[in-house]
């Protein structure tokens, strides 16, 4: 009998009817005499309404009730497809996160699943339910609700599939599985049937949006197999595995293309060059909680000056401005800062073995004069910043470059 873990996100509950829909997916798999364990996300929307409430009650709400009230939706919508599954006359029944438990490590609003307790759920299991259980939190040492970040239900069946040794994890989202971009972007991209943890990892960290890096990461580090389906159409969607020899590796150096359109270029010219700057004036930034990206660094002939250009979030200028203009640890000629900027990148593992990508991407580009400001490279992916306006045009122009239409 294969265990199979399966996970819905918020637009697959999103409404009474979907969560109908919902159920007839997992019998499905319960009429083929497998045991399904299924997670669920808070319907869509819920968890962003129970954010602003929490902001109108206070601009510094706690941080453990923060946790409290967002692990809520989750709760709802597990009581309503249990509730449904009972009404098709299967036996199920809701599990919240510390009821099984589920033990989480670390702070809260970004804590990391440690153990899955079997006990409970393998004797509901072997009594012929379906457990469905809440995603996206766990409970602490306190014996408190904590949440594991945003998107975190990918990261809570990965990790139960883990656990429970299971032999398929398949996530239920509101597309057909991992594409080569966008298509909201470019009409002309493909789904992909196969790709690799490091390529979903650099794609999913780099602006996809299907998978929560977290959890990719999880899947790697467990080696467990991971599908992404649509719950709106039945195709077999995208498997994200372990190494495998692609077919026509020719064909298929860059796998897809992933970019976030909110980036900003911050250049901090003349800055004195000794031991240490680069952390003084990265240190403030981490202790504000500003993610920092791509980094240059250009020093001067005579080796005593130097210019410092990384990127930040948009939302984050001023805040980065006053912190680096207050930072008395370092002195500079000049600062400035460019907005409405776009990163885009390209991935794939067979860039590790293929020479002149780096060359094709930025001829491409020069071929619709797109102009890069910063690059940044590692084995399996090249990105590039530019303007915004020209992001379209250069996802379009990158993805006939690289064959992927």
């Amino acid at each position: 009998m294969k265990t199979i873990v399966l996970k819905f996100g918020g637009t697959s509950v999103g409404s009474i009817e979907r969560i109908k829909k919902v159920t007839k997916i997992i019998l499905k798999y319960k009429k083929k005499k497998n045991r399904v364990i299924v997670v669920s996300s808070a319907m869509s929307g819920v968890t962003n309404e129970l954010i602003k409430k929490s902001k109108l009650i206070s601009g510094n709400f706690d941080k453990a009730e923060y946790d409290a009230l967002v692990s809520t939706g989750e709760q709802a919508a597990c009581a309503l497809i249990a509730g449904r599954l009972n009404h098709s006359g299967f036996k199920a029944r809701s599990w919240m996160s510390w009821q099984v438990p589920i033990i989480t490590k670390g702070p809260h609003n970004s804590s990391r699943i440690e153990k899955v307790f079997l006990r409970n759920l393998l004797k509901y299991l072997r009594s012929g339910g379906i457990p469905v259980i809440t995603g996206f939190q766990g409970i602490n040492n306190l014996n408190r609700i904590t949440t594991i970040g945003r998107s975190g239900s990918d990261a809570s069946a990965i990790m139960i599939a883990k656990f429970f040794k299971a032999d398929e994890c398949i996530i239920y989202t509101d597309v057909e599985g991992v594409y080569t971009t966008d298509p909201r972007i470019n009409k002309k991209a493909k789904k992909i049937k196969k790709i690799e943890y490091d390529e979903m990892l650099e794609m999913s960290s780099l602006g996809s949006k299907v998978m929560q890096p977290t959890s990719v990461q999880d899947a790697k580090i467990n080696d467990i197999e991971i599908r992404v389906k649509s719950s709106f159409t039945n195709k077999s969607g995208t498997l994200i595995t372990k190494k495998f020899k692609k077919k026509n590796i020719n064909n298929e150096i860059i796998t897809g293309i992933s970019f976030t359109k909110n980036d900003a270029k911050i250049t901090i010219a003349g800055v004195k060059d000794k031991p240490g700057v680069a952390a003084y004036i990265f240190e403030p930034l981490s202790k504000n909680f500003i993610n920092v990206d791509m980094v240059v660094q250009n020093i001067s002939l005579d080796g005593k000056e130097t210019d410092l250009t990384f990127t930040i979030r948009s939302e984050d200028v001023k805040k980065t401005e006053k912190i680096i203009r207050e930072n008395k640890n370092i002195s500079f000629r000049k600062l400035s800062f460019d907005t409405n900027l776009a990163k885009i990148s390209i991935i794939g593992v067979g860039m590790i073995t293929t020479p002149g990508i780096t060359y094709r991407m930025f001829k491409a580009l020069a071929s619709k004069k797109i102009n890069i400001m910063v690059i940044s490279t590692s084995e399996i992916k090249i990105s590039v910043l530019i303007s915004s306006s020209l992001l379209k045009k250069a996802v379009a122009v990158l993805h006939n470059e690289f064959n992927l239409d």
